[in-house]
């Protein structure tokens, strides 16, 4: 296995390595350390079915099944598909997935380590490949805030509101998101997060707080919050934070989900097929001991 890193702010590529094969320990933990270290690790040209995908995925944490609990591979409701295609007329895959900077399952009380693509069709133009994932360095961003603001902010927490992302996605032209049903709504309440946050694999701090789900900084006037909360979510957008992955058919993409946030750009249209498949993978394990 070979790690080569990106000289970026994030991101390496990890060549020689067949996922489609049980991995064995050692290569288990140098993935790892990868994933602590760069953030945002590319498998390039795998080519494996659905149960080898979950089977990597489960290497590192249980896995999550989306609340909206659609489009998922059949027998595998914890591999979702994100597809612009369509079948009988009828969507094959959640279409509009992640168009907007946010951390995967900050909204929920128990966080996630990591999520996993495989791109099985990237759409392109022109031979140009579209639908680029971006991401910004969590890590970066809390070293380069100011003193007075890590003061002011240590030991705070924020409320994270699953709602917020998905309605405002209901809200974007075309969408096809149906209204979250009470039921869906009762099982992601709001819950609140630290704002900074000890990583599990690093035991570096990070800025927690992402535009997607953050509502509101808990104990602190409705004004002060705010203003806060737009400091720090203009903070985390400078340009030296950022890293953009440009897929390629067979690409397994695996970024880490409490040191990062991330967008996915929808410059492609419904005549450019895009179909990815997706695992979330929770953060169930001792990190730091299985690193070391």
């Amino acid at each position: 296995m070979k790690i080569q890193t990106s000289g970026q702010t994030l991101g390496a590529r990890i060549d020689d390595i067949d996922l489609s094969q049980p991995v064995c320990d050692s290569d288990f933990r140098q993935v790892l350390r990868a994933l602590g270290e760069y953030g945002v690790l590319r498998f390039p040209q795998q080519k494996l079915d659905t149960d080898a995908f979950a089977r990597f995925g489960r290497m590192f944490g249980d896995l999550e099944i989306n609340v909206a609990n659609q489009h998922h591979e059949p027998g595998f409701p914890e591999v979702m598909v994100l597809s612009n295609m369509t079948r009988d007329g009828k969507p094959i895959g959640l279409g509009d997935a992640g168009q907007g900077w946010h951390t995967d399952m900050s909204y929920s009380k128990d966080i996630a380590l990591a999520s996993m693509l495989h791109a099985i069709k990237v759409p392109m133009r022109d031979g140009r490949p579209l639908g680029d994932t971006q991401f910004r360095n969590m890590h970066a961003a809390y070293e380069d805030l100011p003193v007075e603001i890590k003061q002011l902010l240590a030991g705070r927490t924020a409320t994270h509101d699953f709602a917020k992302f998905w309605d405002m996605m209901r809200t974007r032209p075309g969408s096809q998101r149906a209204a979250l049903t009470p039921e869906q709504r009762t099982k992601k309440p709001p819950v609140s997060q630290p704002i900074f946050r000890t990583h599990p694999i690093t035991g570096r701090p990070v800025l927690y707080c992402n535009p997607g789900y953050a509502t509101r900084i808990d104990g602190m006037p409705e004004v002060e919050s705010a203003e806060l909360l737009e400091f720090l979510f203009e903070h985390q957008a400078q340009e030296k934070f950022f890293y953009a992955h440009t897929w390629s058919e067979g690409d397994v993409l695996m970024w880490d989900n409490v040191g990062t946030v991330h967008n996915a750009v929808a410059d492609y249209g419904a005549d450019q097929a895009r179909y990815m498949r997706r695992v979330q993978v929770m953060a169930t394990k001792d990190y730091a001991r299985l690193a070391a």
